[in-house]
């Protein structure tokens, strides 16, 4: 059977009426759900200063997750909303030179307004006038749904993300939508989610968010994976095995500069058996792969922080604290080596260890005071799944969008494109006519 792309099908089916309502009989049409008949969640604008305010910030944005058992079914209906759209049109683009102050009539104000409400940021009743509060508003619901500060303000980000294609949204959604196909994941009554596009990480439970994090991941040079896998203990002020391949390209090039940096960093050099080697006997060029092992110790300096969440997985990565938490007061949370640097992470921990009473917080922030490495086992594993979605639908049919950061969405679609013609060539093959249904 020949595939149909979700675009091609949203386009096709976008003149019926979705989710079992009439279509709509006005020009402009609506998304899944007008945002401005509901109101907007707190500002996360305002910096937080504390991982425990950052996170209840976070929180206060959604309690619906990003990845549940009906995410998939979501995006299919928010294509055939965003179809819909695209049969119509589309939306308008706002110049590069517009400007819109509050109070102040310009000549560029109906043309915002009416993208606005194309998208169902905002009411259909505000579709004309001046920049007024409720245009403010409307951008800031505009700017939550694309992951942006919510300032109410034309910042270059924003205009950059109206102007993108209701086509191109749609590709986000198909994208989105095909790399859930391939995923298997056992959801259970709690699980853990990092949307990778996103820098957040949830803890769901019973169906609802109950914890939400900053995270950061993996540069777009050394993207962090996407996976499924059990995490199975927690880790108090763990050390740091490097990788070879930091330890080749990184390590290395700063031992040819200061040979004292291993003694400052609070590193070690191990051989076989774990057997403590002498920096100075280490052939330390670089230009071939190590045949010896660099571990940080436990404390304030380690890369890891005080708590490591392990997580088995074929591409060693796990989740974990750090000792530069000011990186999580920054927008841009790309900047890892693929691991999941976690906000707050005590407190993930504690969530992780409930069913362990013994291991409530208080318990957890003494033993890392005490300073010693200590391994705490989870009685019932809990699934955790990372995932890259640039788009999705919450289950309160607000549609999400995020940036393609590690250009993976034209990638996917390019491929499966090319799949589905090779399978469509071999149908048209005589000696396969029988497969063809």
């Amino acid at each position: 059977m020949r595939k149909i792309t979700l675009a091609a099908l949203a386009v096709t089916l976008a003149a019926a009426p979705a989710f079992g309502q009439h279509a709509p009989s006005a020009a402009v049409p609506h998304p899944a759900k007008p945002a401005a008949t509901t109101s907007p969640p707190p500002n996360p604008a305002v910096q937080a200063s504390t991982p425990e305010s950052r996170s209840a910030t976070a929180l206060a944005l959604s309690h619906e997750p990003t990845f549940d058992e009906g995410t998939a079914q979501r995006i299919r209906e928010a294509a055939l909303s965003y179809g819909d759209i695209a049969v119509r049109g589309g939306w308008p683009t706002i110049p590069a030179d517009a400007k819109f102050t509050l109070g102040v009539p310009g000549p560029h104000d109906d043309l915002l307004r009416k993208r606005l409400l194309i998208s169902g940021d905002l009411a259909a009743d505000k579709g004309s006038g001046p920049h007024d509060e409720s245009v403010v508003e409307s951008i800031k619901r505009f700017q939550l749904r694309h992951g942006l500060a919510a300032t109410g303000t034309m910042t270059p980000r924003t205009l950059a993300a109206l102007n993108v294609s209701v086509q191109k949204r749609l590709r986000q959604l198909e994208a989105s939508l095909e790399r859930l196909a391939h995923m298997n994941f056992s959801f259970g009554q709690r699980y853990v989610v990092v949307n990778l596009p996103a820098t957040y990480a949830e803890a769901v439970e019973n169906d609802v968010v109950v914890r939400r994090y900053r995270v950061i991941v993996g540069k777009t040079e050394k993207p962090s994976p996407t996976l499924t896998a059990e995490i199975t203990s927690v880790n108090l002020n763990p050390t740091w095995t490097v990788p070879s391949s930091i330890a080749k390209a990184e390590i290395s090039a700063h031992m040819r500069k200061d040979p004292g940096y291993l003694s400052r960093m609070h590193m070690e050099v191990l051989g076989a058996g774990d057997a403590a080697l002498d920096p100075r006997s280490v052939d330390w060029s670089g230009t071939h792969t190590p045949n010896f092992t660099v571990r940080q110790q436990s404390g304030t300096w380690n890369a890891l922080g005080a708590v490591k969440i392990d997580m088995p997985n074929p591409y060693s990565v796990y989740m974990h604290d750090t000792n530069q938490r000011n990186l999580f007061n920054d927008d841009y949370r790309f900047d890892s080596h693929g691991c999941s640097r976690v906000d707050n992470v005590r407190d993930l921990a504690a969530w992780l260890l409930k069913d362990q009473p013994q291991w409530n917080r208080a318990a957890i922030d003494a033993v890392i005071a005490s300073g010693q490495r200590h391994d705490v086992h989870l009685t019932k594993e809990v699934p955790v799944a990372w995932i890259y979605l640039t788009a999705w639908m919450t289950r309160d049919q607000t549609v999400q969008f995020r940036s393609d950061i590690y250009a993976q969405d034209e990638q996917l679609l390019e491929a499966t494109a090319e799949e589905a013609a090779f399978f469509s060539k071999a149908a048209e093959h005589p000696l396969n006519a029988h497969l063809v249904q």
